[in-house]
Parts: structure tokens; sequence; C-alpha cells
């Protein structure tokens, strides 16, 4: 087995890398976003008193990382969806700046809208 450095220098693994670690992190999320749902399934006062407390700074700031890493998985599908199904060119090395500059517009939209 090879341990190239240069490889795992490369924009590609980067991608790689930030798709996947996305991914994994939003899969981690999923049971507390299940709770909040289940929140209002058990009556306005309990999902009124979850809400209330969603108005924290921090909370605020965990919500624009879960943006960020929603925007960073479906820009990096998105780019891995161009690369399956389309013909090579020289333009799809820049896809991954170009995920990585739409994910970052796409959180910050969101915290102008928040502030």
């Amino acid at each position: 087995m090879r341990n190239d450095w240069r490889a795992r220098n490369h924009p590609a693994y980067w991608a790689f890398l930030v798709h996947r670690v996305s991914g994994a992190l939003l899969t981690a999320f999923l049971p507390l976003h299940f709770w909040v749902l289940g929140q209002a399934l058990q009556g306005e006062a309990g999902l009124e008193s979850f809400l209330r407390w969603t108005d924290q700074p921090l909370v605020k700031a965990g919500e624009t990382v879960l943006v960020l890493l929603l925007s960073a998985h479906l820009a990096g599908g998105v780019r891995l969806l161009m690369l399956e199904f389309l013909a090579w060119r020289e333009w799809q090395k820049g896809l991954a700046a170009a995920a990585g500059a739409l994910t970052l517009a796409a959180a910050l939209a969101f915290v102008l809208n928040v502030l």
C-alpha cells in the first residue's frame, strides 16, 4: 500500500473528505431532529418551550453549522453526480472549488437572515 502525501493534498480528496464528514455529522444530527418532531406530537406546550430554548445564540450558531453541513453535502453530491454522468472536461477540476463557494454562500445567506 502506497502512502502518497500528494494524493491527500489534492482538491478531489478534500472534496471527498468534506462530503463524507458532512454526511456522517448530518446522520448524527438525525436523532435530535426526530426527537424535536416528537415534541410537536406531544403537545403545543412542549414544542413551544423547546422553540423558546432555540433562541439562544449558541443554538443559532449550531443552526448555522447545520446549514453549512447541509450545503456542503448537497454541493458535494451534485459534484459527484456531474462527475458520474457527464463526460470529463477540464472545467470539472473546478467543481470542488465551486462546491465550496456554494457552501459558504449558503451559510452566509443563512447567517445574514438570522441576524
